[in-house]
């Protein structure tokens, strides 16, 4: 499954208000794995950035007034997104200020129009899916960092591109599994890490396989008789205990 983890950085709250994106940044995962394809681009939302976004992300109009405007990139960013999962925290902010643009653009490609970005893209919403898993806890990124152990002491500002590879691991993390495996080709050694979102912490690295390196080691028909026997004896004890006759 191809997945786009992305963000976006903008003039300021509601595009109702004429708000524009200052800022889009975006990594891709194949089958949960980093892929190395990032997208970013500084955007000139031609109007004014308002100071108290500039707190938060500290792009200014002078930061951007050299930058192309939004029609000039968008080919190439719906290049990078059409057809993927976007992961996005808080996604119909981010996809709002898309939906946006694309209608300000209102460019078609192959006869098709750009957007909107959910009849083109799944988009799964990394806020909803915190709140679910923790209710009633703060769900921010910078507080799932805390919670999944996930450095981000380089976070200063929000920016698009560092937030998304951070959300990167952070939606890792949230879905468990495997989210990190070195394979050194150089020695008879292998290093292995996977995602534990315990109060013990977890470790999350970049994952980097060559393919066929990983080997798969498969049972024998002896243990796989044993694997059946001992499911077969835990259904009897669950039907026993649960007071159901295990031949109905």
């Amino acid at each position: 499954m191809r997945q786009v983890i992305m963000d976006t950085e903008t003039t300021g709250i509601d595009p109702k208000d004429g708000h524009r994106i200052v800022e889009i940044g975006a990594v891709e995962m194949i089958n949960r794995r980093f892929t190395g394809r990032t997208y970013h681009q500084y955007i000139n939302p031609e109007r004014h950035i308002d100071a108290e976004v500039v707190a938060i992300h500290g792009i200014d109009d002078e930061k951007v007034a050299n930058e192309p405007v939004f029609a000039q990139i968008a080919d190439e960013f719906w290049a990078f997104i059409e057809g993927a999962e976007l992961v996005i925290h808080n996604a119909p902010f981010d996809v709002g200020f898309i939906d946006h643009e694309l209608e300000l653009l209102n460019r078609t490609r192959g006869g098709a129009p750009l957007g909107p970005v959910r009849q083109y893209c799944r988009v799964l919403d990394t806020l909803t899916m915190a709140r679910e898993m923790h209710p009633g806890q703060r769900n921010s990124l910078d507080a799932l960092c805390k919670r999944y152990d996930i450095d981000n002491g380089h976070r200063v500002l929000h920016g698009a591109l560092l937030d998304s590879e951070i959300l990167a691991d952070v939606y890792l993390a949230m879905t468990g599994g495997q989210t990190a495996l070195t394979l050194d080709a150089d020695t008879s050694s292998s290093e292995e890490q996977t995602a534990n979102p315990s109060s013990e912490g977890l470790s999350v690295q970049r994952l980097s396989l060559t393919p066929g390196q990983l080997r798969v080691i498969r049972p024998t028909d002896e243990e796989r008789a044993a694997h059946q026997a001992k499911c077969q004896a835990h259904q009897l004890n669950w039907f026993k205990e649960s007071g159901h006759d295990a031949q109905a």
